[in-house]
């Protein structure tokens, strides 16, 4: 693969800096890359130097990774140097790029092993929310050869329709939003139909709809503790749900990424507020163990999500932003302020669907009103 960052790569990148990081001259940005996302990485140093900030480039070798997982070595990898402890407590900004390219054995890891080497995860966000950080997670470090092949996708392809998408303007992304953030908040039901047989009312209690535009919220106390990062491309409007209303089914035909698993065609059906019945097309296997020792809640609704990004359509990992696409949750919400206390969070999105609140259209036909 070549270094060099393409055309789209660096207009990318300048749109992140410029419109979601906004950086300012003088400022001090970390840049943590891995092999697979080093173009895009180093064009968002470039984008960042012509800003007027300052850069530390951190690039994570994947061999060097993987060696250690197979010395056994995961404890070491979830215990970060020294140095870059002391480097975050000085920086202003951070991109990170997910990691490693290697899926297909990813997918095989231990979790035990996996657990330990992202170790290092909480002690980051708490020195991070200290120093007020803000900074943005890429998705394109999730377009690996081994997903493109799972998939059956061109993996150029892939990438170049998330580079398009982290071409969106947040503000046009959270004017999209207002309208419906404002019926979602004053709401009691939200009925979604489609189609393929969906047809699911769920219950708002009042809860104050989040926008997840890109942008980095750091101490706002309006979000949650790890929004001082932005998911770029980002483009959502999450709220969180009365976990003991819910009625009818709902078919997904969207592709979803959880636990670092992927699974499509879920089906949850739910009566007197309770999920009933659930199956999957393909990937069930790794929902049924999770929510096998799932806690209280799991059975109940945990939030809504609306896409709003437009230059999203059917891209793999950002079925979320996808304009017009809705996502129900199962299980915890409590990063939304909701009441559901439960262990256990999995999804489903559907696109293409009407969807009323108290009996008044909202999206038609996957097309936000």
């Amino acid at each position: 693969m070549s270094q060099t960052p393409s055309k789209l790569q660096r207009d990318a990148a300048h749109n992140i800096v410029t419109k979601y990081l906004k950086v300012r001259p003088g400022e001090n940005a970390i840049v943590e890359s891995w092999d697979h996302t080093l173009p895009f990485s180093v064009a968002m140093v470039d984008a960042i130097r012509r800003a007027g900030g300052r850069t530390l480039h951190i690039q994570e070798d994947e061999d060097a990774w993987w060696r250690a997982i197979d010395r056994r070595q995961s404890r070491l990898l979830g215990r970060t140097s020294a140095p870059e402890w002391a480097a975050l407590k000085a920086t202003d900004l951070y991109v990170h790029f997910w990691g490693p390219a290697d899926t297909d054995r990813l997918e095989k890891i231990p979790e035990k092993t996996f657990d330990a080497a992202l170790d290092w995860f909480s002690s980051w966000y708490e020195v991070a929310r200290r120093s007020g950080l803000r900074g943005a997670r890429v998705t394109l470090g999730f377009a690996t050869e081994g997903r493109a092949r799972q998939w059956g996708l061109d993996r150029a392809e892939w990438e170049e329709k998330i580079l398009r998408a982290c071409l969106t303007d947040p503000k046009e992304t959270a004017a999209r939003g207002a309208r419906l953030s404002r019926a979602l908040s004053r709401g009691r039901k939200v009925r979604i139909t489609h189609a393929n047989g969906t047809d699911l009312e769920v219950g708002l209690a009042g809860f104050t709809p989040r926008l997840q535009d890109g942008t980095p919220h750091p101490r706002n106390p309006n979000y949650g503790p790890s929004d001082m990062l932005g998911q770029i491309p980002g483009g959502r409007l999450d709220v969180a749900l009365d976990s003991r209303t819910a009625e009818g089914r709902i078919h997904a035909n969207r592709r979803t990424n959880i636990w670092w698993r992927w699974d499509s065609g879920g089906t949850l059906e739910f009566t007197d507020g309770r999920l009933t019945a659930h199956r999957f097309e393909e990937g069930g296997r790794e929902f049924d163990l999770r929510y096998r020792v799932g806690t209280a809640g799991k059975d109940r609704t945990g939030s809504l999500m609306f896409g709003l990004n437009p230059a999203v359509r059917d891209v793999p990992n950002l079925e979320t932003v996808e304009a017009g696409n809705v996502t129900l949750t199962l299980g915890r919400n409590g990063h939304l302020k909701g009441r559901n206390p439960s262990n256990f969070m999995s999804w489903v999105s559907l696109a293409g669907a009407d969807v009323a609140i108290d009996g008044t259209p909202v999206v038609r036909a996957g097309r936000l009103l």
